[in-house]
């Protein structure tokens, strides 16, 4: 072990640690405004891991040189950062949140519930479901823009946002394992143990989406008293748009959004291919502006460098962590990898597991479960939360989201998540 591993791991706990203190940085902005700018930054929960994988850099080049610290951050692979970035700037624009949101309408009118209600349930179990084909960043994005109105307002009990946030976070991680190619997680072990689709079906996805089902009715349940009823142009309308000022989506307009999603979903293991789409998606938003709502490229950049951050950060704790996934029992490695995913990422506790020769069938499946299980303990936990929070995150007091909040609303649909798991 080196010296700059026990720093790496160090600042990966300092990281770890301001996450969760991040919504205090707010009060301090008020306390001192002469420095509120720089506390507001410190206090954004998407900056953090970006800002100590600088601090990791500068101190890495101070200890081996320039050079070295510039080899470590090109030997880092930033394909799903680069990934998030572009599927959610696509998945909110307004072509497909009009399509989705008009789908989610309709079909919440036949169900013998108010509308606002079918509406929540809905946004929290069907397109959490739809991360396994489109993938889960995009279910985030689209999952959250429609429920940001409906829940993440003034008015609704605080406790109740951070529940369904919870709600949200962990569906999302877990409904993402009907197929191989959608979950991060499942992503990093499918090809080295050979998980097909049709294995992740039959194996995790038919539990995780009765477990998605579950959560979803029952916060939606405890939601049902403080929903208002919404109107149409109210879910639809995308942050920034004037309902009143943008004309109807063309159907052709819309479809060819929903193509540029397809695409980036198909070749989203090729960032050189997918950054291209993006471009091409960019292009064709400026050509036809009157149809288009502002883009959350901010928002989508935030997520991106925080993502970033964590990969840079990640990959200096490999040393510490792969004994302990080495040696657990299947049982304890359940246990263990749902816990340790809320202090790392589940993709890359699941990628330790692939290195692992000789790992047993039952032990396999034991570390992806719990690693989807506790994905939405934190917002590191897995790769789509850092975008909830940034679409969110404006709906919570001060606008910002507390990790002790999200850990303590994700803590009851983690539980069925492991249930569902475990003994079914």
């Amino acid at each position: 072990m080196h010296n700059i591993e026990l720093i790496g791991a160090s600042l990966f706990a300092l990281a770890l640690l301001h996450t969760f203190a991040a919504k205090s940085f707010g009060t301090l902005a008020r306390r001192h405004p002469r420095h509120a700018g720089l506390f507001h930054l410190l206090g954004e929960v998407e900056v953090v891991f970006g800002f100590w994988a600088f601090v990791l850099i500068l101190v890495m080049a101070l200890a081996n040189g320039g050079q070295s610290a510039i080899a470590y951050v090109e030997s880092r692979h930033y394909t799903e950062p680069l990934f998030v970035f572009t599927v959610m700037v696509v998945a909110a624009s307004r072509p497909v949140l009009d399509a989705v949101q008009r789908l989610l309408l309709a079909l919440s009118r036949k169900l013998p519930l108010r509308t606002e209600v079918a509406l929540a349930w809905f946004g929290l179990a069907l397109v959490p479901l739809t991360g396994s084909l489109i993938t889960e960043p995009a279910a985030m994005t689209l999952a959250a823009m429609t429920l940001a109105p409906l829940i993440f307002r003034a008015g609704m009990p605080e406790w109740l946002k951070y529940g369904a946030l919870g709600v949200l976070f962990v569906n999302v991680s877990i409904g993402g394992t009907l197929t191989s190619y959608a979950a991060p997680p499942v992503l990093m072990v499918a090809g080295t143990w050979g998980w097909d689709s049709a294995f992740m079906a039959s194996n995790f996805g038919w539990k995780a989406a009765l477990a998605v089902v579950v959560n979803a009715t029952v916060v939606s349940f405890m939601l049902a008293p403080h929903l208002r009823p919404i109107a149409a142009n109210e879910i639809q309308a995308t942050p920034g748009a004037d309902a009143a000022d943008t004309p109807k989506v063309p159907l052709a307009v819309t479809v060819i959004h929903l193509a540029f999603l397809a695409g980036l979903v198909v070749f989203s293991h090729h960032p050189v291919l997918f950054l291209g789409l993006f471009m091409l998606f960019l292009g064709f938003t400026s050509a036809y502006e009157r149809y288009q709502s502002p883009l959350i490229i901010k928002e989508a950049l935030l997520v991106g460098f925080f993502l970033a951050g964590l990969v840079v950060l990640g990959g200096m704790q490999q040393w510490w962590l792969q004994p302990i996934v080495e040696s657990l029992s299947p049982l304890a490695l359940f246990f263990g990898a749902t816990a340790l995913t809320a202090i790392t990422d589940n993709a890359a506790l699941t990628y330790l597991g692939s290195l692992i020769n000789g790992i047993t069938p039952q032990a396999q499946y034991m570390l992806v479960a719990g690693a989807v299980s506790g994905g939405g303990l934190t917002v590191i936990a897995n790769a789509p939360n850092p975008a909830g929070v940034a679409l969110l995150r404006r709906g919570f007091n001060d606008e910002s989201v507390g990790m002790l909040g999200l850990l303590l609303g994700a803590l009851g649909p983690t539980v069925v998540a492991a249930a569902a798991f475990l003994l079914l």
